[in-house]
């Protein structure tokens, strides 16, 4: 490896953050240097990056490992014990330019030190030539009894609007006809900041000065956060793409107030029925958590029935996995080989809501925006195959049939 590589895990704010190290440690000289940006949302997650990390250094044993992100905030020890990592960067550090120079290419074994402080937001799109991505918030002021991720984040901040504005002109100006905006807790933005300005206010404002955006989404939003202004937006502005990812995590009452969730089963399905009236064609997917602990038969088939009660089609299923030093962690656990039947469960529900979905797309005609491996997103996030067509393209296609996990068009040009 000649320059700087990065390996990201977890969010899409990390995807975000891992472009912006990439550019700093350029800027900063760094060759032969590998940054892996780690998550730390279950013991999987930090397991695979553990194993990613022996696997690039037997693979590059010249290369310099740095590691950040979540996993490394949380437990920096899981990885300065690990002999192929040269470096460990809290999350606040990694946001310092400075840190990119702080030591030579010729060591593998010096450790800058772990900085606990909460880390900065970083306000910079990652380009992949066709959407950009916009951190305009991170950190967490919940305390949901299951995640680490406030520990490894810190608490709620936003960026300023008018510095977000600035970035979605710049992005625009240079082409991207979509934009995405992430954060760690979406919908709590802008309760830090004087003005208190909410996503809403933030989503009509980019709308109204960057005209020549094509497209905005939203990455993952907690539905009873939702703001009525980001409401209306969804029922009056065509070009706030229809789709949302919600982070719903379980059907059950006793199950939501046991992860301190801040909706019930019926605010969910309510919101999912209000923005159906809003906006007709909008799709749905959630983040649903199997075999929390506690968890019955009957309050897992209520999760089980929330995929067709709220409508969902794309849906992301994790197995519980128990953090050490949460609360969920000391409750009384389920057996393991229930959770893993009940995350294959609901995986199944998923997948035929899916298919369902892709079966009902099909003859109808849909604006596509193009990338670079020959397929497309559609306005509700459905991937299609498009073929040899060239990136970042707006294109209406019609929908020739689905191989069971994307579209197809029928002879795009």
């Amino acid at each position: 490896m000649a320059s700087v590589q990065v390996l990201t895990f977890g969010c899409r704010l990390n995807f975000v953050e891992s472009e912006a190290m990439r550019r700093a440690a350029l800027a900063a000289g760094r060759t032969d240097l590998l940054i892996v940006n780690s998550c730390g949302v279950t013991a999987e997650a930090v397991r695979q990056t553990r194993q990613a990390i022996r696997r690039a250094k037997r693979e590059n044993p010249k290369t310099s490992i740095i590691v950040t992100g979540c996993a490394a905030e949380i437990d920096p020890s899981l990885f300065t014990v690990m002999p192929e990592v040269f470096q460990v960067l809290g999350n606040s550090a990694k946001a310092n330019p400075t840190a990119w120079l702080t030591a030579s290419n010729d060591s593998d074994t010096s450790l800058l030190p772990w900085d606990p402080a909460p880390p900065p937001v970083l306000n910079e799109g990652l380009e992949d030539h066709t959407r950009a991505f916009l951190a305009v918030q991170t950190g967490c002021d919940h305390r949901c009894t299951f995640c680490v991720i406030p520990f490894g984040r810190g608490p709620s901040r936003s960026v300023p609007m008018e510095q977000i504005l600035a970035a979605a002109g710049r992005l625009t100006d240079k082409g991207f006809k979509e934009i995405v905006l992430t954060g760690v807790d979406l919908t709590s933005y802008g309760t830090d900041l004087p003005e208190r300005p909410r996503l809403g206010t933030l989503v009509k404002a980019i709308l109204r000065e960057a005209r020549g955006l094509a497209r905005m989404r939203l990455s993952s939003i907690d539905c009873i956060e939702a703001d009525a202004d980001l409401l209306s937006a969804f029922a009056e502005e065509p070009r706030l793409m229809p789709y949302l990812h919600l982070s719903l995590q379980s059907g059950d009452d006793l199950i939501l107030k046991r992860m301190k969730r801040r909706h019930l089963r019926a605010e969910a399905i309510r919101f999912c029925a209000d923005l159906r009236r809003l906006r007709p064609n909008i799709v749905f997917g959630a983040d649903l958590i199997a075999g929390f602990p506690t968890e019955s038969d009957d309050m897992f088939q209520n999760s089980l029935a929330l995929i067709k009660d709220c409508g969902l089609t794309h849906l992301h299923i994790f197995p519980f996995s128990a953090r050490p030093g949460t609360p969920a962690a000391r409750m009384p656990q389920v057996a393991a080989q229930t959770v893993k039947h009940r995350a294959a469960r609901l995986r199944e529900a998923g997948m035929m809501a899916f298919r369902a979905h892709l079966e009902a797309q099909k003859g109808k005609r849909l604006c596509v925006l193009s990338e670079r491996d020959g397929t497309g997103r559609s306005e509700d996030f459905t991937r299609v195959r498009l073929g040899p067509v060239s990136a970042s393209r707006l294109m209406e296609v019609e929908i020739a049939g689905h191989t069971g996990t994307m579209l197809e068009a029928r002879n795009p040009t």
